[in-house]
């Protein structure tokens, strides 16, 4: 399951959001005007109130995915989209960005800063300047905490049986803002991590590496001793590309930090410049120089991974579970029936540590659909998408259509076998993307029951397992800056994002000397970390008291 762009802290810093920035706002109280005031306009007088106009077309705004897009147009081709329309009568124009997220992102920003926008937009609103909250007051999006009240039946109930949901999904100062994507239970939050080739650890003789050392000797044997049999030493012993390096630290976290902020017991850290750091540049440089990591690592690919992946190059990389071990499985099923990529346990310093970092979302990762200012039917779009967290909803954006993807076998949804094992060479995640978008995001609760199904394969449930490991304990929360923080924050951030993210890269391929990371920790504190690292501890300590 691919996970989309979305950690805390990340924010838009296109100059063309200044439009947005000025924008004048009815604030907090805006959903609440907006409720009356569509109310209001279908009464006449002395009459009763009446229902509000019958929604018919709705413009949606939402990122593609891949799996989608190797098939479709747009979701409006899709099984749950094509029957919610016969369902409901509502016909949705959905507006997609590129594929490419810097291209998605920019396309972003300058839809954002329209007078006329889509109706509704599924985005991660902490990537918004400022948070949702801004979003909010500069009258973008609405508040929707009493339309949800008074029209959301589902969600709402969803909300009173899970207080730590709906604190995750309001702001500091109390708005909901859009309709989330939730993950319902832990079984669904873990889906990423380091994988390798089973196969080639057999023909070698080797145990899987849990140590950083356990992987070094694994990854130079893979370098030395032809594991793909083919006479010639072409072997990738390991992708990890910068992107890679940068998610939930699949490596790094063998150090106790992370790529970015993190929390120590309630004290918020910066990795980057913590002694750790350049213990793990040391070791990511000696890989690199002994050819053990791959050379193209600092120019992330994802045709290039699945290309070295399918033509028995590659020996192990950080991947997904649906859309890694499972996708792979099933192309190389008739291909080389010997591939088995598995899930490996995040390394650690010392045998028999327990890992602490490693990917597990939150029930909420910031993704939902927000109704814009521009909707002029803002109570009915809040009908439609509450759909998504009821019963009936549930079977169809976990599931798609009865009888066509799943059917019901003793209470329960059971997926059909041609959507788990595909037998026309396209993997199981692309699909049951003809039928709805439950392998990456959506907005509506993910089942357990969906995910449980969906890891079909013996490995991919080992995975789910392993990789469910680690303590996750020094992951910080969605937190959001205020307004007059979140300039201050961008401007710091964005100069030692860059900074960073080029030194990284220098420092692994031996363009700059290890012993030049106290001068690269000096310029990063010369550019303000400090005041980040205050202004998330601030927000940390706001979110706590939600």
């Amino acid at each position: 399951m691919n996970k989309t762009l979305k950690w805390s802290g990340s924010i838009l810093t296109v100059s063309a959001l200044a439009v947005s920035l000025a924008a004048c706002s009815s604030g907090n109280n805006g959903s609440k005007g907006n409720a009356e005031q569509q109310t209001s306009g279908t009464e006449s007088a002395g009459s009763k109130e009446t229902q509000p106009p019958k929604l018919s077309q709705l413009s949606y705004w939402v990122a593609n995915h891949a799996a989608a897009a190797a098939q479709m147009k747009t979701y409006a081709e899709m099984g749950m989209y094509q029957e919610r329309e016969k369902e409901s009568g509502v016909k949705v124009e959905f507006q997609h960005p590129p594929l490419d997220p810097a291209q998605a992102k920019e396309q972003f920003n300058l839809m954002i800063v329209s007078s006329k926008l889509p109706d509704v937009i599924e985005y991660n609103w902490n990537d918004y300047l400022g948070g949702p909250e801004k979003a909010i007051q500069d009258n973008k999006i609405i508040k929707l905490n009493d339309l949800i009240d008074q029209y959301a039946p589902n969600l709402k109930k969803l909300l009173d049986e899970h207080p730590d949901w709906k604190k995750q999904i309001t702001t500091d100062n109390g708005s909901i803002y859009a309709f989330p994507f939730l993950r319902g239970d832990d079984k669904v939050r873990v889906f990423f991590g380091p994988a390798i080739r089973q196969d080639w650890l057999d023909k070698l003789g080797l145990s899987k590496p849990e140590t950083i050392d356990d992987w070094y000797n694994v990854l130079k044997a893979f370098k030395e001793k032809d594991p793909n049999g083919n006479g010639q030493a072409d072997e990738i012993p390991l992708y990890l590309d910068k992107d890679l390096l940068n998610v939930d630290a699949p490596f790094l976290g063998a150090w106790g930090i992370n790529n970015s902020f993190y929390q120590d017991n309630g004290t918020v850290k910066y990795g980057p410049i913590q002694p750790e750091f350049k213990s793990f540049l040391e070791t990511m440089n000696k890989w690199y120089k002994e050819g053990l990591l791959d050379k193209d690592f600092a120019a992330p690919n994802a045709k290039l991974l699945d290309n070295k992946m399918t033509t028995n190059l590659l020996g192990a990389t950080a991947t997904y579970n649906g859309g890694g071990i499972g996708k792979y499985a099933g192309l190389m099923k008739d291909k080389d029936p010997d591939f088995k990529l598995v899930a490996a346990p995040y390394p650690v310093l010392k045998a028999g540590d327990t890992p602490i970092w490693g990917q597990k979302d939150f029930a909420f990762n910031g993704i939902g659909a927000a109704i814009t200012t521009s909707d002029k039917n803002q109570i009915e779009t809040v009908k439609w998408l509450d759909y998504a967290y009821g019963e009936q909803g549930e079977l169809l954006f976990n599931y798609g259509i009865e009888g066509e993807s799943y059917t019901m076998q003793d209470g329960k949804a059971v997926l059909k076998p041609e959507l788990l094992t595909p037998s026309n060479g396209i993997s199981s995640q692309q699909a049951i993307a003809k039928y709805n978008r439950a392998t990456w995001s959506a907005t509506f609760v993910l089942s357990d029951n969906f995910q449980l199904q969906y890891l079909a394969l013996p490995q991919q449930k080992e995975a789910l397992e392993i990789w469910s490991k680690p303590t996750v304990e020094r992951k910080m929360p969605l937190v959001t800056p205020t307004q007059d923080e979140s300039s201050k924050f961008a401007s710091i951030m964005t100069d030692i994002n860059t900074y960073k993210d080029e030194m990284l890269l220098k420092f692994i391929m031996g363009v700059e000397p290890i012993d030049q990371f106290d001068n690269y920790v000096k310029k990063i504190k010369s550019m303000g970390i400090d005041d980040a690292v205050q202004i998330q501890q601030a927000a940390l300590e706001r979110f706590s008291k939600r």
